[in-house]
């Protein structure tokens, strides 16, 4: 390679994997436009389905809610009232009489039913949150999360994070957010604020993770002494497993390792933590490391069989962060929600803290309260989202929140899991697609997830050429070259697993937002460019 070209790529490497998409996607487009191949771009991870009867369900409600305000006036131009909420469940089920062929009106029908019978809900309580969330003609109250969507959103966790375990998520609190991407910068925000995590303090990042993990503790405002652990297990045929052997989980034995971060299942390399690894972290926190507090991002864990989050298995330590972007494809509706136990070890924390610094917070907080030292981190969570002075209008939009908790009542209503199967089986379908075509083995694995496939070039290019031709392509190319060639010659985007802490020569797919057929090309693409580097590797040695 020419060494001008080398130095580009070693600088575009420093990039964020998700810049460097941007510039990937010119180069596809660029070759795609001439007509030498079609143009794929699997660097994302945003899903190409939806799901579709909740929205049905959204709009129809909708629809109600503002024959709900016209009944209370209606004037011209286009002006009505605010529903009212005696009897308005009685109007709600009329409603769904009279419409009961339109699309979305059996599952609020089945809706009504849960929420009223199995949860316990007020009829007219539930219609009128329903009503005026939908409508949006109040700020969000509590400003936490709407009261009975939050016991929704609580019994939906309850059964897909603690895969149905009795009475899990009972003694939760959760704070809905704008996207998973809101409650990484409020967490982190938040544990600074309140000194339970200080600049250059130690904390730990479970590797390869999603990109702003690794970024965020970087910045000047955080400075964080990071630890990384890595997922290098390999099987022993030498295939990665994408697990953590002990001598890396015993790094957290370290009282100094403050806090956690984890994407379970990961990303990219998909694979939920294995039993051992969740019983290993289990067992150094209660022994060697009780005040460590973990922040777990679970958006993938709907796409895993039984799965169970580590805010199940330590729930006074584990600040849980689920998103509801993927598994309904509503990136754009930006819903997640971050759930935390009303006993934690946060709360714990905040009471031994030194004195100077109960005052500093007693200081931050004293406009909210008369005893602002009571406020629970989760709520310090929600004021620190607005600069505290704002808190009174703090909260996810009122509509978001409703459309979230149909989404919730779809899958709670779902006995036998259709849709969850469709979506596993599909993401699967794509992702034995990938590997077949790239010519690849992928051994059978139960904590594979299969929504990323992380494909290691060193392993296979060793398995498929030998370890001499893996030293010659470290020796002339950047590992950068693998995704820049992909773009340029096959106009197929990928993004480069070095990006999120994985293997310096890995690459991430998303089997997310293409279909089966086009991860065929990607597959055969991505044997394409491996075999080009082997043929120039012989031609080297003559």
């Amino acid at each position: 390679m020419n060494p001008n070209q080398r130095k580009q790529e070693r600088e575009l490497s420093k990039m964020s994997p998700f810049e460097i998409k941007n510039e990937l996607i010119k180069l596809a487009k660029k070759d795609a436009r001439k007509a030498t191949g079609q143009f794929l771009n699997a660097g994302r991870g945003n899903p190409d389905w939806i799901a579709m009867t909740p929205r049905e369900a959204f709009f129809l409600l909708g629809q109600w809610a503002l024959s709900e305000c016209a009944r209370t006036f209606k004037a011209e131009p286009g002006i009505a009232g605010m529903p009212q909420s005696k009897g308005a469940m009685e109007r709600l089920n009329h409603f769904l009489i009279v419409n009961s062929t339109l699309p979305g009106a059996m599952l609020l029908h089945d809706a009504i039913k849960y929420c009223t019978s199995t949860l316990g809900i007020d009829p007219d309580a539930l219609a009128y949150e329903w009503a005026e969330g939908i409508i949006g003609d109040e700020y969000p109250t509590p400003v936490r999360m709407l009261e009975h969507t939050e016991e929704i959103v609580r019994a939906y966790l309850a059964k897909e994070m603690g895969n149905n375990a009795p009475g899990f998520g009972r003694e939760y609190d959760l704070f809905a957010t704008e996207g998973g991407t809101a409650a990484m910068c409020y967490i982190f925000d938040s544990l600074q604020a309140n000194h339970l995590v200080n600049n250059h303090d130690r904390i730990a990042l479970m590797t390869p993770i999603f990109t702003p993990y690794l970024e965020i503790p970087g910045l000047d405002r955080y400075e964080f002494d990071v630890v990384n652990i890595e997922a290098k297990e390999m099987d022993s045929n030498g295939l990665h497993i994408w697990q953590y052997p002990d001598s890396e989980l015993d790094k957290l034995r370290d009282p100094s390792v403050k806090l956690l971060c984890l994407v379970n299942p990961s990303n990219p390399p998909s694979y939920k933590l294995s039993d051992h690894c969740m019983k290993r972290i289990v067992e150094i926190v209660k022994k060697d490391n009780p005040n460590l507090m973990i922040v777990t991002d679970d958006v993938y864990g709907t796409f895993a069989k039984d799965f169970r989050s580590l805010m199940y298995e330590l729930p006074e330590n584990t600040l849980c962060v689920y998103s509801f972007s993927k598994y309904f494809g509503a990136t754009g509706w930006r819903l997640a929600v971050v759930g935390l136990a009303k006993e934690n070890i946060y709360d714990k924390l905040l009471a031994e803290l030194p004195e100077i610094q109960r005052k500093d917070l007693h200081e931050r907080y004293r406009s909210l309260t008369p005893n602002p030292d009571a406020i629970p981190f989760i709520d310090r969570l929600v004021a620190d989202s607005r600069a505290v002075a704002l808190n009174h209008t703090a909260g996810l939009s009122t509509p978001q929140q409703i459309q979230m908790g149909l989404f919730a009542l779809m899958c709670l209503l779902d006995t036998e899991d259709r849709y969850k199967k469709t979506m596993q089986d599909m993401i699967h379908g794509r992702l034995d697609a990938l590997w077949d075509s790239a010519g690849l083995t992928l051994v059978p694995d139960k904590d594979r997830v299969g929504y990323y496939s992380e494909i290691d070039i060193m392993v296979w290019g060793k398995k498929f050429y030998g370890e001499e031709f893996c030293q010659w392509l470290r020796s002339n190319y950047e590992p950068l070259d693998v995704v820049l060639r992909l773009a340029k010659e096959t106009s197929v985007v990928l993004l480069n697993g070095s990006g999120f802490a994985g293997p310096d020569w890995s690459v991430r797919a998303s089997l997310a937002n293409l279909t089966k057929d086009d991860h065929v090309l990607i597959g055969k693409a991505f044997s394409k460019i491996l075999d080009a580097y082997h043929q120039e590797f012989l031609e080297a040695k003559k």
